[in-house]
């Protein structure tokens, strides 16, 4: 499947080539490992996708968090987890069943053709929505919330014995903030022992620090009743479920969904320490406000606490790798491309290393480069 929800009318130029390649895959049914190779080299170019002056990407990780919850509100279950409210509204949205793209511009409608800011992540703490009856459930910590909304779905274990399992909807339009970052900033954490075990046990020793923390990153999450079931993996923003370790998240602006990557790595996925050599074939099948740039890509590694420990600790350079289709020319596609916007002066410094914030180029790999062989998915 390529593109989500966009469909044919997207322009972008690797659309429709990739289309072709996925029917002719379609039809071609399952393939053994040669003729799989031999599919991958006749329909695409490798093309080594990287910022200049700088070889490498940057890679982070993701998951789908599970945790307790109750569908009605108890001494243990206070925490809210909201879906979406009826006056928010995406100005560049056209389809109302959608749901809401993570950019873009969202106001809060108070009358016909009035619109202000929507409520930031202090006001809705405060209780801005407390009267609007769009609680899904319940959760007992409100960092879970947070973790949960950064990650865009969650499982969540009810009280009645039920799991209900929610997907990113919609986002009150403020700018997104790591709360990582400033720890960092503020000497609390230090910048290579960072990861999202750090932050959480920061936080639930110091709830007040925790608040206020929070409170930094004004962006706010709703969900939707995804209707999962539960041995089913998280959906994508290309609307089918992703495979833990095979599924990335890319920059929606310029990169399509179903498009393949190789990306070569050395990850702390064994241990703490970056020893573990990553060599996977991946696929662009979802995407995320902080994944911005060519050579960007997020891996979902799963469910559960396991995959959540691993997740947080991804914060790595990479070789990426796009496999292009074959009937376009690498440079002339790569002038349609969209350049990311230049970051501002006033934004927070990044996170991640400086060479990442390097003008991004594609660059066909020189010579008769083998295709990476395909490996089943785990």
């Amino acid at each position: 499947m390529v593109g989500g929800a966009k469909g044919s009318r997207d322009t972008r130029p690797v659309y429709h080539p990739l289309l072709e390649i996925c029917r002719k895959a379609r039809g071609a049914g399952t393939l053994a490992d040669e003729a799989a190779r031999k599919f991958f080299e006749e329909n695409f170019r490798a093309v080594r996708v990287s910022k200049i002056e700088d070889p490498n990407g940057f890679l982070t990780g993701y998951y789908e968090p599970v945790v307790d919850g109750s569908r009605v509100q108890t001494d243990d279950f206070k925490v809210p987890l909201y879906g979406r409210p009826r006056d928010l509204v995406h100005m560049g949205r056209k389809r109302k069943a959608d749901s809401f793209p993570n950019t873009g511009r969202v106001v809060r409608r108070i009358s016909r053709g009035k619109y202000v800011p929507y409520f930031d992540r202090a006001q809705i703490e405060d209780g801005a929505l407390a009267t609007r009856k769009l609680e899904l459930c319940y959760l007992k910590d409100p960092n879970d919330l947070l973790f949960i909304q950064i990650q865009g779905s969650a499982r969540i274990r009810l009280t009645d014995g039920s799991l209900l399992r929610v997907n990113y909807d919609s986002h009150n339009g403020h700018p997104y903030t790591p709360v990582g970052r400033i720890l960092i900033e503020r000497n609390i954490i230090a910048r290579e022992d960072m990861s999202m075990d750090r932050i959480r046990k920061w936080m639930a020793e110091n709830p007040d620090g925790a608040k206020e923390l929070r409170r930094q990153n004004k962006s706010y999450v709703f969900f939707r009743n995804a209707g999962l079931p539960e041995n089913e993996e998280a959906r994508g923003a290309q609307g089918v479920p992703l495979t833990a370790t095979r599924s990335i998240a890319v920059d929606r602006a310029i990169h399509v969904y179903g498009t393949p990557f190789f990306i070569a790595a050395e990850l702390p996925i064994d241990s703490e320490a970056s020893t573990t050599k990553f060599r996977r074939l991946m696929i662009a099948q979802d995407t995320g406000s902080a994944i911005v740039g060519p050579a960007r890509a997020d891996i979902y590694f799963g469910s559960g606490e396991d995959a959540g420990r691993i997740a947080g600790r991804i914060k790595n350079p990479a070789r990426f790798v796009m496999f292009m289709p074959r009937a376009l020319d690498p440079l002339e596609a790569g002038k349609a491309m969209p350049l990311p916007e230049p970051r501002p002066a006033s934004a927070p410094k990044s996170a991640e290393p400086a060479a990442a914030e390097s003008i991004p180029a594609a660059q066909p790999l020189a010579g008769p480069t083998p295709v990476p062989r395909p490996r089943p998915k785990s």
